[in-house]
């Protein structure tokens, strides 16, 4: 060996790969165990300090000091990470050093019997991770993204109702087909709507736990190529059964009769009416969403369905009644409740039905009255209908909407609706609206 202090243990050799023909020949070069402690904590120029047998202390440009190992395989020069010397001694860096020489000697990468080992204690990790509360952290991780805190709490209520009495307490490493089949069936063909959230949602957080490295292998929730192999289609388990709506020929005697009704909640449930609103909208509506000048009702996005700012345009009739309830009630909500505070009762139009003989009806099915009548009595445009109902449309009409074109023939289809609800009700069954031209 050439000058210098030799090592306190002796001559330590490193193992030289020779790659050529992919074999490799091991021989005696240079010692190792070039660097000393006292030499590491000095400051060093930035670059690379070979302690010997592919151990390297690395000084980047901002002076941070980390450990690699290098070594060949199969002709390629590699690079693996041992930890920052903050972290790492010299001492230590050593002995991985060593157990990578050790891993090589026997053929094996030294990075994948590391990622290997750190894929095993994740697993290991997620015995003790139930579905419980991988669903917990999957709600926590995505709440700010979604609408509302109601869609939040949908989230909750379905998978403690319906997955966790199966799965909650299980680790989430052990969920397969048959458990999740176990949740589902039950419910698949009484309840096919909420049997179908159930297994998206399952769905959502298996695939989040296998991203957390929690779980390995297919999602058993997914439904094409693998469910739907086992359970008929939602659409086909049975007819969906809509709300049961008046049909559009009965309005004008049935509005005749709501006007004779007393109370809040037949106003509420005849300006639901005249503006094909869901129920939810408007007994949450508050007096200074109704600008009366403009005679517009304005639904902030988070208690609109599918998350936009929905204009209203208001008619004489569905102005008035706004009016009225401003004025007379000390509430900020349009259509109070019983108590101080708080907002009709989502039972109060309901209520109002049943008085009257109507309890085969119900409040949302007033909007398909609605859309009926636009059908078959009217020729506006089918986007018109569709925005006032506040579904969703395509981005041309969404971007003319914004224009306010479509508000301003909203606008007339609404007026046109106000006015077959008020026509007397000897005319109204047979009385065809005269179309309107340049809609």
């Amino acid at each position: 060996m050439g000058g210098g202090t030799p090592h306190p243990l002796g001559p330590i050799w490193e193992p030289v790969e020779n790659t050529a023909g992919g074999h490799r020949l091991t021989g005696m070069t240079r010692a190792i165990g070039k660097l000393t402690a006292l030499k590491i904590g000095r400051p060093l120029k930035p670059g690379r300090y070979p302690d010997g047998g592919g151990l390297y202390l690395q000084v980047s440009p901002t002076g941070t000091k980390s450990w690699f190992y290098r070594f060949s395989l199969h002709g390629s020069r590699r690079e693996m990470g041992l930890g920052s010397l903050s972290a790492v001694s010299l001492a230590h860096a050593r002995a991985k050093a060593s157990e990578c020489r050790r891993l090589r000697q026997g053929d094996v990468d030294p990075i994948y019997e590391r990622n290997a080992r750190r894929q095993q204690a994740a697993l290991d990790a997620a015995k003790t991770t139930t579905f419980k509360q991988a669903a917990a952290s999957y709600i926590a991780s995505h709440k700010a993204g979604w609408r509302n805190a109601k869609h939040a709490s949908q989230w909750e209520n379905t998978l403690a109702t319906y997955a966790e009495p199966v799965l909650g307490r299980l680790s989430i490493q052990e969920i397969d087909t048959a458990l999740v089949l176990k949740v589902l069936q039950p419910i698949w063909k009484t309840k096919p709507e909420t049997a179908s959230r159930v297994r998206g949602r399952i769905e959502a957080i298996l695939d989040w736990a296998k991203v957390q490295g929690l779980r390995q292998g297919e999602n058993p929730a997914r439904w094409r190529g693998h469910l739907d192999h086992l359970l008929p289609a939602k659409a086909k388990v049975r007819r969906v059964k809509h709300h049961a709506a008046l049909p559009y020929a009965e309005l004008p005697d049935f509005i005749a009769a709501l006007r004779d009704q007393e109370g809040v909640g037949a106003q509420a449930l005849e300006f639901t009416i005249l503006t094909a609103a869901r129920t939810g909208e408007t007994i949450g509506a508050l007096r200074d969403e109704v600008d009366t000048s403009a005679k517009v009702w304005t639904v902030p996005a988070d208690r609109m369905k599918a998350g936009r700012e929905h204009r209203v345009p208001l008619t004489p009739r569905a102005l008035a009644i706004a009016r009225d309830n401003a004025d007379v009630q000390n509430s900020d909500y349009l259509f109070p409740g019983g108590k101080a505070g708080k907002p009709l009762s989502n039972m109060a139009m309901t209520e109002v039905l049943r008085r009257m003989g109507r309890g085969g009806i119900t409040v949302h099915g007033f909007r398909s009255t609605f859309r009926d009548w636009a059908a078959e009595r009217t020729n506006f445009p089918n986007e018109v209908v569709e925005m006032a109902l506040a579904h969703a449309v395509g981005d041309k009409v969404e971007a003319a909407y914004r224009r306010g074109d479509l508000f301003e023939k909203r606008r007339r289809l609404m007026a046109d609706w106000a006015a077959y609800c008020e026509t007397p009700a000897t005319r109204g069954r047979d009385k065809v609206i005269p179309m309107r031209r340049n809609r």
